[in-house]
């Protein structure tokens, strides 16, 4: 499950940001930047598993004593993206991964973002409650992942959380809301 995270993280890194066209220059009107003392030090602030605690992940998938252990550092220098995950595991097995992707020095909009991974996912869906859209889908591999995108500190950033097929857009939506909120 850790590859296979991994693997989603850098596809849905790749599609949001290197589709060709560079983000526009705007910022979301929902998604005001959040006030720090650099934007750099915000974004880069971001630890996956920080943003969602083992014990949150526990409650959404009745599953006692799930522990979170942080990812690889995933970085893409075509695209800019710097991808740090955590993977929330149960008895050493993988229950699921929250990626985080920011685009330092980059301009985007959120909504452009998950747009472009709707498009590339056959089959994604969008799921309601996110201010710049979400977008739900079950890969091939089986698995299933819930993405959004967000403004932090001026910098675009991607959150997703990657989960076994059977997990419904409604049980991973809190989780990536709470990630969100968190940031």
């Amino acid at each position: 499950m850790r590859t296979l995270a991994v693997v989603l993280v850098a596809f849905a890194a790749l599609t949001a940001c290197s589709s060709g066209d560079e983000p526009t220059k705007a910022t979301s009107s929902s998604a005001a930047p959040k006030p720090a003392p650099s934007s750099n030090a915000a974004a880069a602030s971001l630890d996956p598993c920080k943003l969602l605690p083992a014990a949150a992940v526990s409650k959404a998938l009745f599953l006692d004593n799930l522990t979170a252990v942080p990812g690889p550092v995933q970085d893409n220098a075509a695209n800019g993206g710097k991808a740090r995950s955590c993977e929330y595991q149960l008895d050493g097995k993988a229950a699921g991964a929250l990626a985080v992707t920011r685009y330092e020095g980059k301009q985007g909009k959120p909504a452009e973002m998950v747009a472009s991974i709707k498009k590339a996912k056959a089959g994604a869906k969008d799921v309601a409650g996110f201010p710049d859209g979400a977008v739900y889908y079950v890969d091939e591999q089986k698995t299933a992942t819930l993405a959004t995108a967000e403004l932090v500190a001026g910098t675009p950033v991607l959150v997703n959380y990657t989960g076994p097929a059977k997990m419904t857009a409604e049980q991973i939506a809190p989780l990536v809301k709470q990630a969100v909120d968190a940031s």
